[in-house]
């Protein structure tokens, strides 16, 4: 599948034009993955990709918005391992949370006291549907995600994976209105972030689904009950119950999977979910986060 076709694709997103759409509906379902396995790319080293581990990883996220790589870096916790590897797929600007470490890398595991364990992603519990940095002003839009492993959990910690690109075609397919209404600048809002009577975060406005500039489609979403708000017309609650039942239900294109010791998920910020885990003495979960401005490219 050429990269081309994603430079292309804009015109896919415009509900007046029909034709494009379905030409790119089209391309797009035939050359998805079948399985999880046909995303995994083996590499020798991350930081240091062959061409054809490059390519490979390249021809996977363009089919699919994602790849998975398998190394030999085992429990190697070097964090230049995600870092060097994400440079190669141009990827180049981190967003630096604040909890992110000083390197814009955010290490998850359970934290067990500060401010990090007051946040999900650093606690054991289960994730539901999201993309990452749905919070974020429209300057910060995170584009990519890189996940490496450095440790898994003793038990659990898997992660459900769906293309956002695939979500978009299931609901525009049951009715394009529902594509239209979460397409209105004020479809989700995140509220502000008050901290000791000071706002940490202003509250963030915006669309679930938006194409950016280089006419690729971005997806903004998460499943949390707590601290959104969703639009209250019609359209927009009929839109919401009708991707969630997408996402609840059963498809082939929904892939779960769960990173080992030296793997690592590499994707233009696709839907993803993580079940809850157990830690033990003897196993406990580390992955490295690194979010991104990009999307994954050639470099």
């Amino acid at each position: 599948m050429s990269l081309a076709l994603h430079t292309r694709a804009g015109a896919a997103f415009d509900l007046a034009d029909e034709a494009a759409y379905q030409a790119w509906r089209a391309e797009k379902i035939a050359h998805f993955p079948q399985t999880l396995n046909e995303l995994v790319v083996e590499v020798r080293d991350p930081r240091a990709l062959g061409d054809g581990e490059k390519k490979a990883l390249l021809e996977r996220c363009a089919r699919a918005n994602m790849a998975v790589y398998a190394s030999a870096c085992g429990d190697d916790p070097d964090k230049e391992i995600p870092r060097r590897l994400g440079l190669q797929l141009g990827l180049r600007d981190l967003d630096a949370n604040y909890l992110a470490d000083d390197d814009g890398i955010s290490p998850l595991a359970v934290a067990e006291r500060g401010t990090r364990g007051e946040f999900i992603p650093y606690t054991n519990r289960g994730i539901k549907w999201h993309t990452d940095g749905y919070y974020n002003p429209v300057e910060r839009t995170v584009r990519a995600v890189l996940l490496h492993c450095v440790a898994r959990a003793e038990s659990g910690g898997e992660n459900d994976l769906l293309d956002h690109e695939l979500a978009y075609i299931r609901l525009r397919d049951r009715d394009a209105q529902h594509i239209r209404a979460l397409m209105a600048h004020d479809a989700m809002t995140v509220p502000a972030r008050i901290e000791n009577g000071r706002v940490e975060r202003a509250a963030q406005s915006g669309p679930v689904f938006s194409v950016d500039p280089g006419g690729f489609l971005h997806m903004r979403y998460t499943a949390r009950a707590v601290n959104i708000e969703w639009k209250q017309d019609a359209a927009t609650q009929a839109a919401l119950a009708a991707l969630e039942a997408i996402l609840a239900a059963a498809s082939p294109c929904h892939f779960r999977g769960r990173l080992e010791p030296g793997m690592g998920l590499v994707s233009n910020n696709v839907l993803h979910t993580r079940t809850p885990f157990t830690d033990s003495p003897r196993q406990r979960r580390l992955i490295y986060r690194a979010r991104y401005y990009q999307r994954v490219s050639a470099g």
